[in-house]
C-alpha cells in the first residue's frame, strides 16, 4: 500500500470537492454587479456558496475519516490513567489529526488523483468529479461500518436491502459509519480501562487493609499506572493498534 504525503492544499481542495453539492457549481448566478470606467465586475453566487461550504470541512473530516475513533480512544486512555488534563485536549486533537492523515493517506491520494486532478485540468466536470471523489471514501467507510447498523438506518430510510455497496446512499452510510465508529471506540476504550482499573482496585485494597482510609487511592496508583504504561511502550502500542484496526478489515 502506497503511503504518500498529502499536501495540505490538496487535502483542503479534496474535501471541498467531496462535500460541495453539484447544484452549487452550476452556471454562475450573478449576486452583485459593479460597473466602473466602462468595466463590469460580477461576484458569482458560486464563490459565496463555496466559502460557506468551507465551514463543513471540520464536520466532514471528523465524521468521514478515522478521526472519530482515534480521538475518543485517546480521551478514554487519559481518563483511565487518571492524569486529568495531561495530555491536554489540543495535544490529543493534534495527535488524532496526524494519525488520521497517516491512516487515510491512500484514500486521500486516490480521491485526489481520480477526481481533483482531472477537475483542475478541466478534463471532467464537477458532477463526475464528485462521483469519483466519493468512491474511495465510500469504500473506506463500507469496510468499517457494521452490517447491523447499516441495516438499521436502511430500514429507517425505507430500504430493506441494497444491490451492492455503490447503491448505499450517503444519507444512510454516514450515520451508520458514525454509529459503528462510536461502538468500536468504546469497545477499545473498555479494554484499555481494564489494566488501569486493576491497579486502582489493588491499591485501594492495600490502603484499606493498612487502615489508611483517609488517603486517596488515586494519589498512590497514578505513578504505578504511568510506570506500567511507559514500561509496555503504551503510546506505540495504542497508536499502532488503532492504525491496524483500520487496515485489517
Amino acid at each position: 500500500m502506497n503511503w504518500q504525503r498529502i499536501h495540505p492544499r490538496r487535502l483542503l481542495l479534496l474535501f471541498v470537492v467531496l462535500v460541495a453539492p453539484v447544484s452549487a457549481w452550476a452556471a454562475g448566478i450573478p449576486a452583485l454587479t459593479l460597473s466602473e470606467d466602462g468595466g463590469t465586475y460580477t461576484l458569482s453566487l458560486q464563490i459565496l456558496i463555496m466559502m460557506t461550504l468551507l465551514t463543513l470541512l471540520p464536520a466532514a473530516f471528523m465524521t468521514m475519516t478515522s478521526f472519530l475513533r482515534i480521538v475518543i480512544v485517546l480521551s478514554l486512555l487519559r481518563q483511565a490513567m487518571g492524569t486529568m488534563q495531561s495530555p491536554n485536549n489540543q495535544i490529543i486533537i493534534g495527535l488524532a489529526m496526524f494519525m488520521t492523515f497517516f491512516i487515510m493517506a491512500p484514500t486521500f491520494n486516490q480521491a485526489y488523483q481520480d477526481a481533483l486532478e482531472p477537475l483542475m485540468a478541466e478534463e471532467i466536470g464537477m458532477e463526475v468529479a464528485l462521483q469519483k471523489a466519493a468512491v474511495p471514501f465510500r469504500a473506506f467507510m463500507m469496510r468499517q461500518v457494521r452490517e447491523d447498523d447499516l441495516a438499521f438506518f436502511g430500514e429507517m430510510a425505507g430500504v430493506e436491502s441494497y444491490e451492492d455497496e455503490a447503491s448505499v446512499p450517503f444519507s444512510v452510510l454516514l450515520p451508520s459509519y458514525v454509529t459503528s465508529e462510536l461502538k468500536t471506540a468504546f469497545q477499545i476504550g473498555f479494554l484499555i480501562f481494564i489494566p488501569f482499573l486493576i491497579i486502582d482496585i489493588v491499591v485501594a485494597s492495600l490502603l484499606m487493609s493498612m487502615g489508611m482510609m483517609m488517603l486517596s487511592p488515586m494519589i498512590i496508583s497514578l505513578p504505578f499506572k504511568i510506570m506500567l504504561f511507559v514500561l509496555v511502550d503504551g503510546w506505540t502500542l495504542v497508536l499502532g493498534t488503532l492504525a491496524s484496526s483500520f487496515l485489517v478489515r
